[in-house]
């Protein structure tokens, strides 16, 4: 357990929670940072130029594990994940983050110019994904831009966003019936299912455990009435000729 985290959970119990200003709120310094990377000397040199442009940062961690108790100790407006970290990855600490406070949002920041894994890190809750060659300097802008509803994302990776979304929309797949039994997440993995993904790589797609996808499916089969994937699909693109349709 590391040093931060020590203080952190050995605070007196009678210790409030940090309050978090709303976007709207915040002054040039009130925005609160919270660094996750294992490496000690990213870390500091990510902390520094945060500070030099008047950015707080509330607190440090070298996993994940540490990251999300500290983030939802501190709350601060914005948490800069690594990916590559010991005993939880970068996206694993997003997802729990994001179950447990989505108020706090993650930007990750790694050493690889990945799309996939930026996808990956968007759908684990994640409000940016950015490279460690992109200059210090904007890292600040960036953050603050996620305050204002903005994504911090590349160029190339919107791109590729753009691409993934017409791909998942080609013909019907990826609409949805207005009304329909499904929730939004169901239909994710009945559209994975009729492009023929099985059960591990659908947990991987969404970022999910192969224990929730199950679960999914067990709803979907009951809500549609059916015993099997491919009765699963059937039913569900009955449902799109028979409903009017959302995206």
């Amino acid at each position: 357990m590391g040093r931060w985290l020590w203080w952190a959970s050995t605070a007196p119990t009678t210790m409030r929670t940090p309050t978090t200003l709303p976007a709207a709120e915040l002054g040039p310094g009130d925005l609160r940072t919270l660094l996750a990377d294992d490496d000690p000397l990213a870390r500091r040199v990510i902390r520094d130029t945060l500070q030099a442009d008047g950015i707080t940062v509330v607190a440090e961690a070298a996993n994940g594990r540490d990251a999300v108790e500290l983030a939802l100790f501190y709350r601060p407006h914005v948490v800069v994940m690594d990916y590559m970290m010991p005993g939880m990855d970068g996206l694993e600490a997003t997802r729990r983050l994001q179950a447990a406070a989505p108020e706090v949002r993650v930007v990750m920041l790694t050493g690889a110019a990945d799309d996939e894994l930026g996808l990956r890190a968007l759908s684990a809750g994640a409000t940016g994904y950015l490279t460690k060659d992109l200059e210090l300097e904007a890292l600040a802008r960036a953050l603050r831009g996620t305050l204002h509803g903005e994504a911090a994302i590349s160029r190339k990776l919107a791109m590729t966003l753009v691409e993934h979304y017409r791909r998942e929309h080609a013909g019907r797949r990826g609409l949805r019936p207005i009304q329909s039994p499904l929730t939004d997440r169901e239909w994710e993995v009945v559209d994975l299912l009729a492009a023929g993904r099985g059960t591990e790589e659908i947990a991987q797609a969404l970022v999910l455990s192969t224990e929730t996808v199950r679960s999914h499916l067990k709803r979907i089969y009951r809500k549609l009435g059916v015993r099997s994937r491919a009765e699963a699909v059937r039913a569900a693109a009955r449902l799109r000729d028979d409903e009017p349709l959302a995206a």
